[in-house]
Formats: structure tokens, sequence, C-alpha cells
């Protein structure tokens, strides 16, 4: 008697997002198995996506086996991007680092200016995140989403505390917001209803946060499983969307990281694998290397 493997079929469906505008789009979401399935009745249309990252300012702290991948464009933000792009990204995330009160206190038109730059030097689509700090980020970002009208960039993180006066000009001047919670599932999927009373869900990337391999990466890793089974399995609407995993600081304040290259793109590579079967959508890396080897691994190059 033939053997016939047993087929898995599910109802739901991840979200389609696009992010970017005209050529320059990149479409995550739109499956209907779980991670990497493709065993299963079903289809992922949009294999994961890849971002590199850049700073507003010339990074402090990072290790030479990582800064030599760069040369000299780490002291201009669009030259920096324009070489994430030569190197293979996906997109490029632009990190507004200097604008948290802490540091530089950058003020909100000075860094929106730098985010028009920069997004019109690449050919990608472009991310965009504050420093974290939510009540500067509730005056930087909405100045970041006007000076970019219509460039549908992912702006983020939206957080609890400000996921009104952010999300309204997010999705005002034709951007997709990027909804962060803290590692917790009633948290995630509360902000995502508060959200969704004005915001379109389509519009929508869920930010679960990421810990890297060894400091905490099997509850981000759980919680990310959670995230997708709840969308496809159950056609839980709050649960969705695509998911962005944002690895690559944590990854890169590691000690391992920081002391051993080989160990560096170990570190942020696993992390990064993992998440990925876990169900993550888009992934933010530092390393150009890492990018390379999680491309050809995952084969989606």
């Amino acid at each position: 008697m033939k053997y016939n493997a047993p087929v898995e079929h599910y109802d739901g469906t991840v979200r389609k997002v696009t992010i970017g505008t005209g050529d320059r789009v990149v479409i995550i979401g739109g499956e209907n198995i779980l991670p990497f399935h493709f065993f299963d009745e079903g289809t992922n249309p949009n294999p994961p996506k890849f971002a590199l990252e850049t700073l507003d300012v010339e990074p402090a702290g990072w290790p030479d086996h990582l800064l030599s991948h760069y040369g000299e464009t780490v002291s201009d933000p669009p030259s920096w991007a324009k070489k994430c792009q030569d190197l293979g990204a996906d997109a490029v995330m632009l990190r507004l680092v200097s604008t948290d009160p802490a540091t530089q206190d950058t003020p909100p038109d000075q860094a929106a200016a730098l985010a028009t730059k920069v997004a019109e030097a690449i050919g990608i689509p472009l991310i965009v995140y504050g420093s974290g700090d939510t009540d500067k980020d509730a005056e930087v970002l909405p100045k970041v989403a006007a000076a970019c009208n219509g460039m549908n960039l992912l702006i983020g993180p939206v957080a609890k505390e400000n996921y009104e006066v952010v999300g309204r000009a997010i999705l005002e001047h034709g951007h997709t917001a990027s909804a962060q919670s803290p590692l917790d599932i009633n948290l995630l999927k509360e902000l995502n209803v508060k959200l969704g009373h004005f915001f379109p869900l389509e519009k929508i990337v869920i930010d679960p946060q990421s810990a890297a391999l060894g400091y905490g990466m099997e509850y981000s890793f759980s919680l990310m499983e959670r995230v997708k089974q709840l969308g496809v399995m159950v056609k839980d609407s709050m649960t969705q969307m695509p998911i962005l995993a944002d690895l690559a600081t944590e990854c890169w304040q590691t000690k391992q990281a920081l002391e051993d290259k080989e160990q560096g793109l170990l570190w942020e590579g696993i992390t990064a694998i993992s998440l990925l079967l876990a169900g993550a959508n888009l992934v933010v890396v530092r390393h150009p290397e890492v990018l390379r080897l999680v491309k050809r691994t995952m084969e989606v190059e």
C-alpha cells in the first residue's frame, strides 16, 4: 500500500504588507502555512526579507571586524545607506539614536531632514526607528512621516504610550507602522486592537522585540511562534500581521560578538535563523557577512 504523508491545511493567512513605492518595494507576509512548512497545503508567496542598519551618527563601540565592511561611510548616513544597498540588503533601517534626550537630543526637524536624505539616496525601502524614548519619538516620528510624505516608509516603534499621535501621523502621510510591544502576547494584541481602531490592519507590522542568542532568545522565539500559530492556525485577526525581528542591536552588544569576529557572526547568524524559523518575515541584521550567510542558508537569495 502506498503511504501518503499527512498534509496540514490552515484557514488563516498573514496579511501582505508593502513597504516602499514604485519600483522600490518590499512585500512581506501573505503566507498561509507555518514557517518553512512547504510540505503542507499552502504557500508563502513572499519569502523573508532582510535589512541592514544605518545610524544617524557615527557608531561608538562597534568592533573593527564589523566597521571594516562600511569604511568611511559610517560618518555620512546617506552614503552608509547606499553601502547597505550595495551589500545586498532588501531594505535599510535608519536608527535615529541621536534624538534620545539622554544623548544628543537632536531636534525633530533635523532628524526628519536626515531621514529624507537617506530615503532619497537609496533605491530600496527605508525603515525609520526613533530612539525608543516614547515622548521624544512622539515628536520626532510625526516629523519624519511628514517630511517623507508618500514614500511609504516603515516607521516605528509605535508603542502603547504614543500610538495615537504617531499612528495618525504615519497614516496621514502614507506610511506603514511598526507596532512594538514588550514580549507579551496580550500587550501585543491590545496594541494592535487600539491601533486598528483608526489604522488599516494591512499597514501594520508586529515588532514583538527580539533578544539575542543566549540572552533570552528562547522567549522571543516562543512568542513569535505563538503569534504565527494564532494567525495562521486560529485566524486571530490581531496576530495576522507580518513580524519584524529587530535583533542586530541585541546581538552586537553581547560580549561574545564584540570580542571575536567568528563568535559575532555565529551569534547574530544563529539568532536570525532561529527567529526566521519562529516566523519572522523581516529581519534586521548588522553584519554583511551574516546577511549573506543567512540568505544562503534560507535559500532566499
